[in-house]
């Protein structure tokens, strides 16, 4: 059975702490959001929260590379610098990246970035050579509210398929058809007091 690498990211758990970003940065040596970002999500602005007091309500949103099974960036790069691997991992591949951003436009996540200094597009790689030796992801490793989930999505029995289908798991713009391999449990609402 050929393995489908993804993630949970459980909302509930996240506090928004950005030890996920700082994470990708130390593994990769790259800035800081250019891997995984955190957006605040509640109120009608960023970083505010939504509804009217006293049921206030804002999470964060953790976004690295989906890892989609139908990826728009790999079909947008004119240089073919992005690929797919059988286990689903998206990567680059900055030799033959040219720096034109078409995939930065292509991708409706807003996952990818571009490093000016090098003129490159920067992206989730989901850690693929800690994989590749029996590892998990650096960010899932190092959230200490033990909010992000690595596995097999492809196989039923995996950690992450059972929680994907036990909290009814959900993908971000599904509509787009793209397939992500990153799946989301939402907060809890609040209880009364």
């Amino acid at each position: 059975m050929v393995k489908r690498y993804g993630m949970v990211i459980d909302l509930e758990r996240c506090t928004g702490c950005q030890t996920c970003t700082v994470a990708c940065k130390v593994e990769h040596g790259i800035e800081v959001g250019s891997g995984i970002s955190v957006q605040t999500v509640g109120g009608p602005h960023r970083d505010t929260p939504g509804g009217t007091y006293p049921n206030l309500s804002m999470y964060y949103l953790p976004t690295p590379c989906m890892h989609c099974d139908k990826p728009p960036c790999q079909d947008a790069c004119p240089a073919g610098a992005i690929s797919k691997r059988p286990d689903g991992i998206v990567l680059i591949d900055e030799e033959k990246c040219d720096g034109c951003q078409m995939c930065i436009s292509a991708c409706p996540y807003e996952a990818l970035f571009f490093d000016s200094d090098k003129n490159v597009v920067r992206k989730c790689n989901m850690c693929s050579d800690r994989l590749d030796e029996g590892f998990e992801p650096f960010c899932v490793l190092c959230c200490g509210v033990d909010a992000m989930f690595y596995g097999d999505i492809a196989d039923p029995a995996s950690d992450v398929s059972k929680l994907i289908a036990n909290r009814n798991a959900y993908t971000l713009k599904s509509e787009q058809g793209a397939g992500p391999a990153i799946y989301y449990c939402a907060p809890q609402p609040p209880r009364r007091l």
